[in-house]
């Protein structure tokens, strides 16, 4: 009997379906964002702030964020499978990649909840 031979991390299915929730989510953020924007009386800064300033905006916003960054994770994390065989090397830009999708998050929440 010949076994088969099993390459990959096995993410299949969960990455295929982690892909599709997140650009459904995203998708939905942006008609609510166009629908917001469309809405403002002006384009002024007090109107923009006022946009962003109740929850379920701020956190319509951060989810389009973190849904974006796991969209990118994902992706690229695949790229780095396919085409970077040294090991080393895609530990090394798995890491990076990594480390400052987790800043952005941050990054973007600061930015979110400092209004």
């Amino acid at each position: 009997m010949v076994k088969p031979i099993i390459v990959g991390a096995h993410y299949g299915f969960r990455d295929w379906l982690a892909q599709r929730v997140t650009a459904v989510v995203m998708a939905l953020y942006t008609v609510i964002f166009a629908v917001g924007a469309l809405l403002l009386p002006d384009s002024s800064y007090e109107s923009w702030r006022g946009l962003f300033s109740g929850g379920f905006m701020q956190f319509a916003t951060f989810l389009f964020f973190v849904s974006l960054f796991f969209h990118a994770w994902v992706g690229v994390r695949d790229i780095f499978m396919d085409y970077i065989k040294p090991t080393g090397v895609r530990l090394v830009l798995h890491s990076v990649v990594a480390l400052l999708l987790i800043g952005y998050v941050g990054w973007a929440a600061q930015i979110l909840w400092r209004l």
